[in-house]
């Protein structure tokens, strides 16, 4: 069954010009119990954000690892890096754990960082997860990011360069989801019901930046799909903190 996500708009709160504004425009979705998404769609300048794509596209060491999905070994759809700060525990995901390279090793990094945490006080991200999206049939599937490392409820901060792609949410299924309901209402008429407020989809623009904040990551699954007609390329940075 095919999925109908809702796309948000962004009604921006300040009139400047878009041009010379680059972190003023922010936009709150509430996703209710403890759940939240900010969304910056020019949280960097377009110049600024295509002299950082092009470094990252030649200058970080991309790979291609072979992960464990479902007892099933296979090729990742799309590149990645691991930036982390020293002395902090080892990443492990899919029954794949990366090298931990320096920030130091990378000084474009520290200054998006620095940027981040200017644009979201009391945050000290530790860690950087990178992705590089080659075309349409590069994705990352249905997940949410809940490894005990990051604690109870994490704020990740993902910032995006290149290629625009859609940003999916989706609920994860209730616990009491199937309980029986004393109205008698069929399960399929509460399920078109549910839908709007269970789904959620961004553009992820050249330049923006999403923050997924609170107990997103224990409510929540997002995923970045394949598109048939996309062509170029995409590079993500995922923000993380790691406790230590």
């Amino acid at each position: 069954m095919s999925l109908r996500l809702r796309t948000l708009s962004v009604n921006p709160t300040s009139p400047a010009n878009p041009e010379n504004d680059t972190a003023g425009k922010q936009t709150r979705f509430d996703l209710g119990n403890g759940s939240e998404v900010l969304y910056v769609p020019r949280f960097l300048p377009s110049d600024k954000s295509w002299e950082l794509f092009d470094y990252l596209d030649s200058h970080i060491p991309w790979t291609r690892p072979t992960i464990r999905v479902f007892g099933r070994s296979c090729v990742q759809p799309r590149d990645t890096c691991y930036v982390a700060s020293a002395g902090l525990p080892d990443l492990v995901y899919s029954g794949y754990s990366p090298r931990a390279y320096l920030w130091d090793e990378f000084p474009p990094l520290k200054e998006i960082l620095e940027m981040v945490h200017k644009a979201l006080p009391g945050n000290r991200f530790n860690s950087l997860l990178l992705n590089r999206y080659k075309g349409g049939n590069d994705y990352v599937g249905w997940h949410s990011d809940d490894e005990k490392l990051y604690g109870s409820a994490p704020e990740i901060a993902s910032v995006s360069f290149g290629c625009e792609r859609e940003f999916f949410l989706k609920k994860k299924p209730s616990k009491i989801s199937h309980a029986v309901r004393t109205d008698g209402e069929p399960a399929s008429k509460r399920a078109r019901k549910n839908t709007d407020s269970d789904q959620r989809s961004f553009m992820l623009k050249h330049g923006s930046m999403l923050v997924m904040r609170g107990y997103t990551q224990r409510d929540w699954i997002h995923s970045v799909p394949k598109r048939a007609k996309v062509e170029a390329v995409r590079i993500n940075l995922t923000f993380r903190h790691v406790l230590s």
